[in-house]
């Protein structure tokens, strides 16, 4: 199976402000020199992490994903981040996984932020969503879902023999005066998962004068820093080596002596 070729995109966002979030990331995705086949943007990339939903969501139908879907097929890519979402009247927190083509997958993110009040504006998702490119199986994820390391368990599939997936993307919006558990649960969900571990954050102060200082992180399957860039912008690209995925679970084949579970 052949290795993936990602880039994360860490970088300040306009607050509450579609169009010149959306001229940014098209300014930024349109710098990458190199070839790249997933990019991923940050948690709510086109206004920053709001609880005005009813002011800023878009449908399906709007700015922000037709954007999406235009800028995946111009670059032959798959690009990732969550949006502020309306749906028969309700607000979704969603990712969104957008192929060249067109077609796309969504993630509503199931953990809401309880403590900033995310739960008062928004739906509560009940779905994962794993996504493939090239044969690599990948877990979606939004900000807080990562303090709840069930929701992303990765387990066997009896009908393959093989893990559920062979990545972990979380999108975030997280505050700088919480960076060590975003350092530390980040790097516990690649170790525990056997797998590659991506989480992509913002940079600067949002529009309640929170700062983020990104720690965006990129996690080998043994728990090796690959990358993380704290405080500046930054657009990285680099490969994942299938290799030495297979290699650490062959070597390491810890996920089969998990214990078996259901999730509610």
């Amino acid at each position: 199976m052949s290795d993936l070729k990602v880039t994360l995109i860490q970088t300040n966002l306009h607050w509450e402000n579609v169009e010149e979030n959306l001229r940014m990331f098209d300014d930024k995705i349109n710098a990458i020199n190199e070839r790249t086949e997933v990019v991923v943007l940050p948690e709510m990339f086109s206004t920053g992490f709001s609880m005005a939903p009813e002011r800023l969501a878009q449908t399906m139908d709007g700015s922000a994903v037709q954007w999406m879907k235009k800028k995946a097929a111009e670059k032959n890519i798959i690009l990732t981040g969550s949006l502020i979402i309306e749906e028969n009247g309700q607000y979704w927190n969603r990712l969104i996984w957008m192929q060249p083509n067109g077609v796309y997958g969504t993630y509503d993110k199931r953990h809401l932020f309880g403590f900033g009040g995310e739960h008062e504006h928004y739906q509560t998702g009940d779905k994962r969503l794993i996504a493939s490119v090239k044969g690599w199986k990948v877990c979606l994820t939004i900000c807080y879902d990562l303090r709840f390391p069930v929701w992303s368990r990765n387990t066997i599939m009896p009908e393959t023999g093989a893990p559920a997936y062979d990545v972990l993307i979380n999108v975030a919006n997280w505050p700088e005066r919480r960076s060590t558990p975003w350092k530390t649960l980040i790097h516990a969900r690649a170790i525990e998962n056997q797998c590659y571990a991506i989480g992509v954050n913002r940079v600067g102060n949002d529009g309640n004068n929170i700062y983020h200082s990104g720690d965006t992180s990129l996690i080998d399957p043994l728990g090796e820093i690959i990358y993380r860039k704290s405080h500046d912008e930054d657009v990285f690209t680099t490969t994942l080596d299938r290799s030495r995925l297979d290699e650490a679970r062959k070597n390491f084949p810890f996920l089969k002596d998990a214990d078996k579970f259901q999730v509610f």
